[in-house]
């Protein structure tokens, strides 16, 4: 998880070559499958500002939309690697959606604190849904229970004494 002060949200985003060139296909994808001109525009601005490398903040989600398709598809990794994968993460991570999985990462891992030092009794996965599951952790006086799902993975509960 990245620093809070290092992802700053009223800034625009540096990128830099290699997450320009592993971007910019991704971007050029979606382009060729929207005809619509008016659809087009915010991705050709966007397309734009990729090229110059710095992204304005009115265009911060769009980028996150698209790196986190990426990613998740594993596009950039097939087609440009481990590396690039990791730089469009580092990338992701400035973006809104990026910077809220970080802020649930940080909550999620403050919650869990109280299980820290405990002998662990049980660990147990359930299925919540199609996408989503929850795994529950009990260790001497404490239980939490964390829910993962598609949009990320939060404590569903968490119980204490």
């Amino acid at each position: 998880m990245a620093p809070e002060a290092a992802i700053a949200p009223d800034l625009p985003i540096a990128l830099d070559r290699l997450q320009r060139d592993a971007i910019l296909p991704q971007i050029d994808a979606f382009l060729a499958a929207v005809a619509d001109p008016a659809a087009r525009a915010p991705y050709e601005a966007l397309r734009a500002a990729v090229a110059r490398q710095e992204v304005p903040v009115e265009l911060a989600a769009r980028l996150g939309a698209i790196a986190e398709l990426a990613l998740t598809s594993g596009r950039v990794r097939a087609a440009f690697g481990p590396g690039a994968e990791l730089a469009i993460w580092s990338m992701f991570q400035k973006t809104p959606r990026g910077r809220e999985i970080n802020s649930s990462v940080g909550a999620l891992n403050a919650a869990l604190a109280p299980l820290a030092g405990r002998p662990l009794e049980s660990v147990v996965a359930a299925a919540r849904g199609p996408g989503a599951y929850a795994l529950t952790i009990r260790a001497e006086g404490v239980q939490a229970t964390l829910r993962f799902e598609p949009a990320g993975v939060r404590i569903e509960s968490l119980e204490i004494g």
